[in-house]
């Protein structure tokens, strides 16, 4: 992976498959009785008394690096690394075409009363990515996100 030359586009067949499942499951979310807590478990949430989920985060890690990718919470021009910049290192995924993913920027819910409950709220902020430059993904806890 990492842009080698000689990968063919196939590549990236595991990440985009285990993205295109949650891709279909916010889609159509709808919360099931059991949990299996892995990425590609085929439900959004763990039982039907919990708040309904449509959403299951993700954390991108370079594949060159295995450190985890952050992107601005804006559309305005800054860099994760500049002070005072907000950024969020986690993502849900809006769109999978091949190896290319399109994911939407998730921030920390501000109403901290709210926050144990919906810890995200939905950005405008959007990126795409190589899937054959992601060398890992890990899923955080199913949650419900107001979609723009």
């Amino acid at each position: 992976m990492c842009n080698d030359k000689k990968n063919n586009n196939n590549d990236c067949q595991c990440l985009s498959e285990i993205l295109t499942v949650i891709c279909i499951l916010q889609e159509n979310s709808e919360c099931a009785d059991n949990c299996l807590d892995t990425c590609d478990r085929g439900f959004l949430g763990c039982s039907p008394v919990a708040i309904r989920c449509n959403t299951r985060p993700v954390v991108l890690y370079n594949c060159c690096n295995g450190t985890p990718w952050q992107f601005p919470t804006t559309k305005e021009d800054v860099l994760c690394d500049t002070v005072g910049a907000t950024c969020s290192r986690v993502l849900r995924v809006e769109k999978i075409d091949g190896c290319c993913a399109t994911f939407r920027v998730l921030a920390p819910n501000p109403d901290t009363a709210e926050a144990a409950t919906v810890p995200f709220v939905t950005t405008n902020s959007f990126v795409t990515v190589n899937l054959n430059c992601v060398g890992a993904i890990r899923c955080l806890q199913d949650t419900f996100v107001d979609c723009l």
